[in-house]
């Protein structure tokens, strides 16, 4: 594989993207681990948990973590400007030109269909990431509380990802999952 090759392949997919980085997973994975193979799913999914964690746009970050274990330092700069290029491109023209069309009824119109299918966007990629997670009727009250907490009662969604962190230390400790590998 060639860095151009990532490059190609990571700007495909932030063109054709709708609705941020939790809409990328499927093309992500779809193009990383299905078609090129380049990882597997379990590490793919380890590479989501800790992008998610990270500071920065997501998209970018999990674009960076991939780079990087194919290719090093230049991997990982191919793969973040192919991502992050695409929707700088859109942006920008839509900065130079949009404020001539907003005011016509069927550019806003188009833009108000648009969101609802942005929300579906983000939706699918997180009941898959449930699954894929093997998340249960028994464990689904995390997530659910979790967005509770941030949405109701606006908990800063730092102090939810250490609690969740602490947890699942606590959880490992206690059903000796950790105690053997020390």
């Amino acid at each position: 594989m060639k860095k151009t090759e990532l490059f190609t392949t990571f700007f495909r997919i932030g063109l054709f993207t709708i609705g941020g980085g939790y809409a990328m997973i499927p093309l992500i994975e779809a193009e990383v681990v299905e078609k090129h193979k380049w990882i597997d799913r379990k590490l793919f999914l380890d590479l989501i948990a800790v992008a998610q964690t990270c500071p920065g746009v997501f998209a970018i970050n999990i674009a960076i973590f991939i780079g990087y274990r194919l290719q090093g330092i230049r991997g990982a700069v191919c793969t973040a400007m192919g991502t992050a290029m695409p929707s700088l491109l859109i942006i920008l023209a839509i900065a130079m030109f949009f404020q001539n069309f907003q005011h016509i009824p069927w550019v806003a119109a188009m833009f108000a269909g648009i969101r609802p299918a942005v929300v579906a966007l983000m939706a699918v990629p997180t009941f898959n990431m449930a699954r894929k997670a093997q998340l249960t009727w028994f464990t689904a009250w995390i997530p659910i509380v979790s967005a509770l907490l941030i949405w109701l009662f606006g908990v800063n969604p730092i102090y939810i990802i250490l609690a969740a962190g602490i947890g699942g230390l606590l959880y490992g400790y206690v059903c000796g999952t950790l105690k053997d590998k020390k």
